[in-house]
């Protein structure tokens, strides 16, 4: 009983277990990344809130979220294809002085199409984004926590990237090589004292399952041991505890969130 209410407390951020610290989370606008936002911030954590684009709505709602829980969140606003962009930001980060204890890899993008019917374009488009755009900005931010000897790199991976999915040739195959590089920056860069894990949604309510047919959600809700979809909140809680000293000693993993898919 003691374990149940801690955990209660821990996901309710009541233990503030990120006090103080400053985590990037790119992909802040909506589903997955606007949960982590709240996630974090609930936690005590002050947030650099990626969107590709500043808007008032964005701008408004992380404002408020920064006040209701009394952290700082400074948005950082750029294509994470454009790499001039990209660097103008690192340029920023930099510039800020500020340690920099977590980096979430949460901005990607999805394609449902057979393997036969996946165009190279297709194809490039999830790379370019799932991947390479992830690989880059890891690679310049790492550089930044390498200074400090510690840091925790969280990378949203798919279980498709896993599981072989009909219909996600390209989109599993670019989170396949998402798993694989996390792998080999634990291994590289844990003697800095960065920790890099991924972590593996499985079917999650989200506004990307307006992309699939409500039979296959229903089929894939049925194979879960939980007979349910996950939520946002689910991804953004594995999230926390991965980026929080709660988890100082796990790195090179592939945490499935997927409610016992099988």
């Amino acid at each position: 009983m003691i374990l149940k209410d801690t955990v209660v407390l821990v996901t309710k951020g009541l233990f503030m277990i990120l006090k103080d610290k400053n985590v990037i989370i790119t992909g802040c606008k909506r589903g997955i990344g606007r949960a982590m936002v709240e996630a974090f911030a609930a936690n005590g954590a002050n947030i650099y809130a990626h969107a590709r684009s500043a808007d008032d709505d964005f701008l408004t709602d992380m404002a408020q979220t920064a006040e209701r829980h009394g952290v700082q969140i400074w948005p950082l606003c750029f294509d994470l294809t454009d790499s001039a962009a990209m660097k103008l930001a690192v340029k920023q980060l930099m510039s800020d002085k500020r340690p920099l204890h977590g980096l979430v890899n949460n901005a990607g993008i999805t394609l449902n199409a057979l393997f036969q019917m996946t165009t190279e374009q297709a194809l490039r488009q999830q790379f370019e984004v799932n991947f390479f755009s992830l690989f880059n900005f890891t690679q310049s931010v790492s550089k930044l926590m390498a200074r400090q000897k510690q840091g925790s790199i969280v990378n949203i991976a798919s279980t498709a990237a896993q599981d072989g999915n009909a219909g996600k040739s390209a989109y599993g195959a670019s989170k396949a090589a998402v798993i694989a590089l996390t792998e080999s920056i634990a291994t590289e860069l844990g003697e800095t004292g960065i920790r890099a894990n991924c972590i593996a949604p499985g079917i999650t309510d989200t506004d990307m399952l307006e992309t699939l047919p409500p039979a296959i959600i229903d089929a894939t809700r049925n194979q879960t041991d939980l007979r349910r979809l996950g939520t946002p909140a689910n991804i953004a809680d594995t999230a926390v505890f991965l980026v929080s000293d709660l988890a100082s000693y796990i790195t090179g993993q592939t945490i499935r969130v997927d409610g016992g898919l099988r």
